[in-house]
């Protein structure tokens, strides 16, 4: 391993997915970005949709301005974390984003869980990411 590498490793005795890793490990020197929970909302805070699919890929485009502005990608997040309303369907909101969730290599770590509900009325997810960026 290369100590200024971004690694992300699936270790031999946990369950191998082609959707998410395990392990993280950032070098001393790189830049951690931390975007605060993201909604299926517009830029005016309106719920863009009823669709779960719709506000899915709002709550990730919106992740994407915020981690562009501190001067990163969705390509160097290494972790998400997702909430979904228990309500809502699973299988639509993962399909939207499992692609934006991707990035190159190995796949980002993943925490979901279903809730009672979002704090934005209205809303069905709400995704939050950390991301690293190796120096210049």
């Amino acid at each position: 391993m290369n100590a200024m590498e971004i690694t992300l490793m699936q270790p031999a005795g946990l369950v191998a997915s082609p959707a998410f890793s395990h392990v993280a490990i950032v070098p001393a020197g790189a830049t951690t970005i931390y975007v605060g929970g993201q909604n299926g909302v517009d830029d005016t805070g309106a719920v863009v949709s009823n669709d779960i699919a719709e506000q899915s890929i709002r709550a990730v485009e919106n992740a994407r301005v915020a981690l562009e502005a501190a001067g990163a990608s969705l390509a160097d997040v290494v972790q998400w974390t997702v909430l979904i309303a228990a309500d809502a369907d699973l299988k639509a909101a993962y399909g939207a984003i499992a692609p934006r969730l991707a990035r190159a290599g190995a796949p980002p770590l993943v925490t979901a869980a279903l809730v009672a509900g979002i704090g934005v009325p209205g809303g069905l997810i709400e995704v939050s990411a950390i991301a690293a960026v190796l120096p210049a």
